[in-house]
């Protein structure tokens, strides 16, 4: 052996000693930016990177607006029904005046609300007309009831409270034509008895306000009536169909229940929102379910790709492996190079990914805008989705998981050709190079 070789030995045993080196990163480096006559290579590695950031990208804003469109409607479907309902089952609810009382005053009750409903027609001044559910409420109870006092978009309560008014959602007065101001004729089927029959009940309301809750079924379809004449109306003097409870905790609904049927002090039926709701939550949450494992074949085929383009790597630098080795370098160095080489695609393809995501789940909805503007369509149509607004909502817990499966996914990846390389016997490399 030479002086000179020994000289250029020395460092390279020293450098390979050590796992993840200054020299085995600046090797993997160089395999990267692969020169002109290997950019097949790099064509490869760019798809790679491409497949991971959209894959990771798309994961978590789907993930996310998933998430958001389950959150906004259990809000909203929450903060306009009751968390449980009350209906009585031995005599009608004669006495809700004092169940509510006790009802709020169970630990955890925020809301006990008695409503009068009925179902009804309802037409504008220009003659169009549309079903609607009449909730009957008193002024104070509607004042509670946040989500829908608190975006009335036009008019007042003033009205409303003079029992002279009704309140209706911004999608029904934009569908008859009504405004704050403006009298809306509601028909009852069940009316009147005379000496013909039942004849139905026909009487106006001044729209005292209008409110909007950003829910097009509920916009669309509700009306708040003054308790006493919806009592009037649907021929329930005295009586409510059911009181509606809202707690602090839905989630805790099951440790409530014997609280309030203990407080009723007489035989009541009980409901909550799960039950109520149980089909369609299950079914989003299904939904999300198999989205995230569909979605996570993007990211899946994006690390075969990493697969496909290191082992052309290892081929193609057959010669250079067989070089490292007999300069000194062992098995696990040359393995920890072509690894680095893959895991630098995956890193940074997950790392642009997160950002790309974050960075679209920020901006959900003006790009929702955007893209109804450049293609003339409504894009996620309230009418459909019930929701006015595209909403996103990223879980940190959720994020990190898919961060990690896109890492482990990459890293895996790239066992195969590193192991392949390590394994690499340099003679034979040598001898048909």
């Amino acid at each position: 052996m030479t002086d000179t070789t020994a000289e250029m030995d020395t460092p390279v045993l020293a450098a390979a000693a050590r796992p993840f080196s200054a020299f085995e990163r600046m090797v993997a480096w160089r395999y990267l930016r692969a020169p002109r006559r290997e950019a097949f290579i790099s064509v490869i590695a760019g798809f790679s990177f491409l497949g991971i950031t959209l894959g990771v990208a798309t994961l978590i804003i789907v993930m996310a607006v998933m998430n958001g469109f389950r959150t906004e409607l259990i809000s909203r479907i929450l903060g306009i029904n009751g968390h449980m309902i009350v209906q009585p089952m031995d005599r009608p609810l004669d006495d809700y005046l004092d169940l509510a009382k006790k009802f709020r005053a169970v630990p955890g009750v925020t809301l006990a609300i008695p409503l009068v409903e009925g179902q009804t027609l309802a037409s504008g001044v220009a003659g169009a007309g549309t079903g609607a559910l009449v909730r009957g409420i008193s002024p104070d109870d509607f004042t509670d009831l946040k989500v829908v006092s608190s975006n009335i978009r036009s008019g007042d309560m003033v009205a409303f409270a003079a029992n002279d008014g009704v309140m209706i959602g911004s999608r029904m007065a934009e569908s008859l034509g009504l405004a704050a101001g403006d009298r809306i004729t509601l028909i009852a089927p069940e009316g009147d008895v005379t000496p013909m029959g039942v004849t139905p009940r026909v009487k106006s309301y001044i729209v005292s306000g209008i409110f909007e809750i950003g829910m097009s079924e509920y916009d669309a379809s509700i009306i708040y009536m003054p308790m006493e004449e919806a009592q009037l109306y649907f021929n329930a003097e005295g009586l409510v169909q059911s009181i509606e409870i809202f707690v602090d905790n839905p989630d805790a609904i099951d440790e409530m229940r014997p609280l309030i049927e203990a407080a009723a002090g007489r035989q009541i039926f009980v409901t909550d929102w799960r039950q109520r709701n149980q089909t369609f939550f299950s079914a989003l949450q299904v939904e999300r379910n198999v989205m995230f494992m569909i979605l996570t074949l993007i990211i899946l085929v994006a690390a075969l790709n990493i697969v496909s383009g290191l082992i052309m790597l290892v081929k193609d630098k057959g010669h250079d492996i067989a070089i490292l080795r007999t300069m000194g370098a062992t098995s696990g160095s040359v393995m920890r190079i072509f690894f680095m080489t893959g895991a630098a695609i995956g890193v940074t393809g997950t790392l642009a990914g997160f950002v790309l995501g974050v960075v679209v789940c920020l901006n959900i909805e003006s790009i929702r805008q955007f893209f109804s503007w450049i293609s003339g369509t409504a894009l996620f149509n309230p009418e459909l989705y019930f929701l006015s607004q595209l909403p996103a909502d990223m879980r940190s817990g959720e994020t990190t998981a898919i961060l990690l499966v896109s890492l482990g996914l990459s890293f895996i990846a790239t066992l195969i050709p590193s192991w392949r390389a390590s394994k690499l016997d340099p003679v034979q490399a040598l001898r048909y190079e």
